[in-house]
């Protein structure tokens, strides 16, 4: 009975080690990651958000490099953590050529008020929609949503083309 009990614990205790989180230690974790396709203003970014996990200095910082799908340097971005976020939005510059369903890299790194890495996160963002579903043009324009006079023309005529200038698609 006891080698019984014994190897129950012991089966009990890799099964839980087993399912522990391999990322307790890091301070943030994402939670959500999604290509915003606006077709109003014509415009495409990558969008992530990452939850907090565990405590970060209050003076953090968070750097995004996003691959550029159209070529040529990655983008960046940097944004101050506030201590109240639960959950961090990251969102990039706008971004123009996204191809459907090729991965683009994203680097992450938190950094504390001096620049000290706190964690970084790599991951990859597929979109499952290509860039030619936005017109090349806002549709609206102004505060008011104001129709376009580019597309939406003054004869009745419209011009809802894709954006041009893409690298041939890989």
């Amino acid at each position: 009975m006891k080698k019984i009990a014994i190897t129950m614990v012991c089966l009990t205790l890799a099964l839980v080690s087993g399912c522990q989180r391999e990322d307790k230690n890091d301070p943030l974790k994402i939670a959500g990651k999604i290509f915003i396709f606006n077709y109003r203003i014509a415009e495409a970014t990558y969008v992530l958000t990452l939850a907090r996990n565990g405590p970060l200095p209050d003076d953090s910082y968070v750097e995004a490099r996003f691959d550029n799908p159209a070529g040529g340097a990655p983008l960046t971005k940097r944004e101050k953590i506030f201590p109240f976020w639960d959950k961090i939005t990251v969102e990039s510059p706008p971004v123009h050529c996204i191809v459907k369903n090729k991965p683009y890299a994203v680097n992450i790194r938190i950094v504390d008020g001096k620049d000290k890495l706190i964690q970084t996160i790599d991951t990859t963002m597929t979109s499952t929609l290509d860039q030619t579903i936005l017109p090349g043009k806002p549709l609206v324009v102004g505060p008011i949503y104001t129709p376009n006079p580019n597309v939406f023309r003054a004869d009745g005529t419209t011009d809802f083309s894709p954006e041009t200038g893409c690298p041939a698609k890989t």
